[in-house]
């Protein structure tokens, strides 16, 4: 190999090392961008820590117990987070069993079957859906969404289904089930998004490769499906996190009653909901504390269901090549 020379690449880098001087461009970027991370680290710790620090006098009130009680009574003072855990996992549910076909079939077609120019403007218009404000959402659920399943499918399910415990009661719009098809529309696209970048980066040889043994299409297809099942699994729990915190949508379309039944149609309430809705009532401290600690609660939850989705998609994503039918 040719030596540096003083007008070669290089040169001025090998000049530095031999003269002594630091470089410290490295190491301040290396240091600079730790340091964010730690930032950000921080404050979700932070911000864990002084949640639970603002709900102390609810937990030892109510202990464990405030988990498992279903009485909200803020004039007795007596608080727990029963009714709105069972709406939130209700709710959160539905729109998975709504959303997660719909989604792995829109993702199916933009990887496996259509061309790349038709699969990118569909994917952008499904990604749109994640832009719309969830208070637009609650709009179009309470004046369009909730006559339409009052009137017309709500009438038609029960006659059918009505034997079912899940959908006898009133029907009056608003409700749980109401609420998890508000959800599913919204957690559609970002399942269908996750999902699509890791059928893509599943290698393309191991479609030849079925192909070639004398696979169909769809048995190829099957095999890609078996191969990103933890990240299809991510992005499902990434859409249950989504679908777990939403506010506004659900508050406006579920009712708000803290009652638990086991009909879909009876109204319910959610942790965030619940949160939004009272805390501006809240008038007394065990009161307030209470509230603080149902945020704790959802905080936790959703940021274990977090953790888990990008776990499970970066470990099928990682170090991969980008696949897919062209």
């Amino acid at each position: 190999m040719e030596p540096f020379g003083p007008g070669t690449p290089g040169s001025s880098g090998a000049l530095s090392r031999r003269s002594g001087r630091p470089r410290i461009g490295d190491p301040l970027f290396k240091w600079a961008t730790g340091f964010f991370a730690v930032v950000v680290a921080g404050l979700a710790a932070l911000i864990m820590v002084e949640m639970a620090i603002s709900s102390k006098l609810a937990i030892q009130t109510f202990g464990f117990g405030f988990l498992t009680r279903s009485i909200w009574d803020p004039v007795a003072g007596e608080f727990g987070a029963l009714p709105f855990i069972y709406g939130t996992v209700i709710s959160s549910l539905i729109s998975l069993l709504i959303a997660v076909p719909v989604s792995l079939g829109v993702a199916i077609f933009l990887v496996e079957k259509a061309p790349r120019s038709l699969s990118n403007p569909i994917l952008f218009v499904v990604q749109l859906l994640a832009a719309i404000p969830s208070v637009v959402y609650g709009l179009w659920g309470i004046f369009v969404l909730a006559p339409t399943l009052r009137n017309y499918v709500y009438p038609k399910l029960q006659s059918s289904l009505g034997f079912i415990p899940l959908f006898q009661g009133n029907q009056n719009g608003l409700g749980l089930l109401t609420s998890g098809l508000i959800l599913s529309i919204m957690v559609l696209p970002i399942i269908t998004a996750v999902t699509t970048d890791v059928l893509r980066a599943v290698p393309g040889a191991q479609r030849e490769a079925s192909l070639a043994l004398g696979s169909t299409r769809w048995e190829a297809t099957l095999i890609v499906l078996q191969n990103a099942k933890s990240g299809i699994s991510g992005a499902i729990i990434l859409g249950l996190g989504r679908a777990i915190g939403e506010t506004m949508a659900v508050t406006m379309v579920i009712g708000n009653r803290s009652h638990i039944s086991a009909s879909l149609f009876d109204p319910s309430y959610t942790i965030a909901s619940a949160i939004a809705n009272e805390f501006t009532e809240a008038t007394t401290e065990i009161y307030l504390q209470s509230l603080v600690e149902l945020g704790l609660i959802l905080f936790i939850v959703t940021f274990i269901i977090n953790m888990l989705a990008r776990l499970l998609v970066w470990s099928v994503t990682r170090g991969e090549g980008r696949g897919g039918h062209d």
